[in-house]
């Protein structure tokens, strides 16, 4: 069983900058494709940004040019640099990963301010 935590989330203005962070307790990110996802109040759970065992990233187009994925092998973390925030992208965020995409974050608030 292998556990995700992730950090990094808070309350911003508009055009602010986050960095969101998923820490896993098992290798599973070098291994299997890992996403972001966001659910906001009333909204389905979206998908925000894959990056697969090579590194190939791929966003949603509400976020592309301004969030980057990224992750560590070496700390087994997952990271999401959210800039230019805007009010719509206030949601819970969460990590996801392993074989068959199995594992979910408890989730971390990012509230965007106007």
């Amino acid at each position: 069983q292998v556990q995700l935590s992730e950090s990094g989330g808070g309350l911003v203005q508009a055009g602010g900058s986050l960095r969101l962070s998923c820490v896993a307790s098992g290798r599973i990110f070098r291994l299997y494709a890992s996403a972001w996802y966001r659910q906001a109040p009333g909204k389905q759970r979206e998908l925000v940004a894959v990056i697969t065992p090579g590194s190939v990233t791929s966003y949603a187009d509400s976020v592309k040019g301004r969030f980057t994925i990224s992750r560590d092998n070496v700390k087994n973390t997952m990271y999401l640099q959210m800039t230019s925030l805007k009010p719509e992208d206030t949601a819970v965020y969460f990590c996801n990963g392993g074989r068959g995409n199995v594992y979910w974050g408890q989730g971390t608030q990012v509230t965007v301010s106007s």
